[in-house]
């Protein structure tokens, strides 16, 4: 049985930025944000591109298994890394994080459950109503610094290399994107941002914002940034149990 869902998903260009190199893709079975490398070539066509290349591969109303969308995932890279040039390096290259949770089906294990994937730093969050869980970990250079115990996660959000990732789709021909498959649960709400919406909310303020349950989520979300500041593209979709069962 298909547990429903309902989606809230808003994106927004913020207020410095001319161009938003955010896209997302949020219909069932996949959830998920794309942020175009800023500063490099395209980024925008590159996020876009790879929410448009799952589409294909996942498309809606199916359950995809999770070998499946690993090799979806791989495909958009492919789609990513083909809008540069094969001489092309650095910042001439087009690149996008990508960043969500897909429904999937175990076959060994004859159920449906939720994959969270991660390539880049945008971040999935869980809510169960009282706390928020992070789902992912950064692959950037200043997470690398958190992990390694050379800075706290305070000193991570003003550092100077915080914008530098670490993964990224079209960055390479070949992708390592995380995996993490999380058993059924229809109480759990997941929130996918890109790092416009965290450079600027800290967690406790995300949670208190969920803790009033709005109408729209994604939407109040992207506001508070955009009021806080909203120095850069900010996307949210917000994933969270229907009042009713399928």
């Amino acid at each position: 049985m298909t547990s429903r869902v309902e989606v809230s998903a808003r994106s927004d260009t913020g207020a410095v930025r001319q161009i938003n190199e955010d896209s997302y893709l949020a219909q069932d079975p996949v959830f998920v944000v794309a942020d175009g490398m800023g500063g490099h070539a395209r980024g925008d066509v590159a996020s876009r591109t790879a929410v448009e290349s799952l589409a294909r591969t996942l498309p809606a109303g199916t359950t995809p298994t999770p070998e499946e969308v690993i090799r979806s995932i791989d495909e958009a890279n492919a789609a990513v890394r083909a809008l540069s040039d094969a001489e092309e390096t650095g910042a001439a290259v087009a690149g996008t994080t990508l960043t969500g949770v897909v429904r999937v089906r175990v076959p060994e294990r004859a159920a449906e459950e939720w994959m969270v994937v991660n390539v880049g730093d945008s971040r999935v969050y869980g809510w169960d109503g009282r706390e928020l869980t992070r789902l992912t970990v950064d692959h950037s250079a200043v997470q690398e610094l958190v992990d390694a115990g050379l800075i706290s996660p305070e000193q991570a959000a003003v550092h100077p290399e915080r914008n530098v990732i670490t993964r990224a789709l079209g960055a390479e021909d070949f992708v390592d994107a995380d995996s993490t498959l999380l058993g059924p649960d229809e109480s759990r709400t997941f929130l996918v941002c890109s790092d416009g919406l965290v450079r600027e909310l800290s967690d406790e303020t995300i949670a208190d914002i969920l803790a009033g349950d709005p109408a729209d989520p994604a939407a109040v979300l992207v506001e508070a940034a955009l009021a806080a500041g909203g120095h850069d593209n900010v996307t949210v979709v917000v994933v969270r149990p229907a009042a009713g069962r399928d």
